[in-house]
């Protein structure tokens, strides 16, 4: 009996092809590499993807997730290591980019690199821009978001807050623009009851994949509460935020600052 356990699923990937057993191969080493993400191991993140990669290099998906574990490597970096982890991640986000066009959310990382590297690192307002209009020929919310997001890093906050508006009139549950909206608040001061309730729809919700979670809705909560003079409820908020993920860095250096 268990011989013939083990002899079926192989007669399946023998007729399937050695082309299926490859890929089967390489998302088993992209769940080990989103593993080693949870972890925040950087370097067995990298050796997973790459391996995944490597077994299947057509697949849009897989160079966006070894761009991400990229990224990883280059938060934990020296500055001089730093760029080079950066190059890497742009060239595999523009790889899933040019295999799957219609990828948004290699577009939408492919955005956030040009937005916040600098260009010595090949980051580019006006190559954000250009992958906000992609983005917007696809999914007119999230290119709504894409915008708003690149007027955020402009500090254009009202121009910000009308995109944000604009996707969650078309989509009222939308957790990218809500957050934003916190976001926005937390970063300029303004509309800090709108950030508020913002933050606490999102926290009402699962996260989509890709999206900040509820650590960092809740950290920029505390933001909110940091910026209205309400030290009590931001240290409520930020302890909360290292309930959800303990090694979220940003809420422990807030709360650093509070004492």
């Amino acid at each position: 009996m268990h011989a013939f356990l083990f002899v079926v699923p192989m007669v399946f990937l023998l007729l399937a092809g050695p082309g299926h057993a490859t890929r089967l191969a390489a998302q088993e080493a992209a769940a080990f590499g989103a593993r080693h993400v949870e972890q925040g191991d950087a370097n067995g993140a990298v050796a997973a993807y790459e391996k995944a990669v490597a077994l299947d290099p057509n697949n849009s998906g897989l160079h966006m997730q070894l761009a991400g574990a990229y990224g990883l490597a280059a938060q934990k970096a020296g500055m001089v290591s730093r760029m080079g982890w950066a190059g890497k991640a742009r060239v595999a986000y523009e790889k899933a980019v040019e295999l799957d066009p219609t990828n948004l959310a290699a577009r939408e990382g492919l955005m956030a690199f040009y937005q916040m590297a600098p260009s010595v690192m090949g980051g580019s307002m006006d190559k954000a821009r250009e992958q906000a209009a992609a983005i917007r020929q696809l999914d007119a919310v999230r290119g709504h978001v894409a915008f708003g997001m690149i007027f955020q890093a402009e500090k254009n906050y009202a121009d910000a807050v009308t995109e944000f508006e604009a996707a969650l009139r078309a989509a009222p549950g939308d957790y990218a623009a809500l957050f934003q909206i916190g976001r926005t608040a937390a970063l300029s001061g303004q509309r800090l009851e709108r950030g508020s309730e913002a933050l606490k729809r999102c926290l009402a919700m699962p996260p989509p994949t890709g999206a900040p979670g509820h650590d960092a809705a809740h950290w920029r909560l505390g933001n909110i509460h940091e910026k209205r003079g309400d030290k009590a409820a931001a240290r409520a908020a930020y302890e909360a935020s290292l309930k959800v993920n303990p090694k979220f860095r940003q809420a422990t250096d807030a709360l650093a600052k509070l004492d």
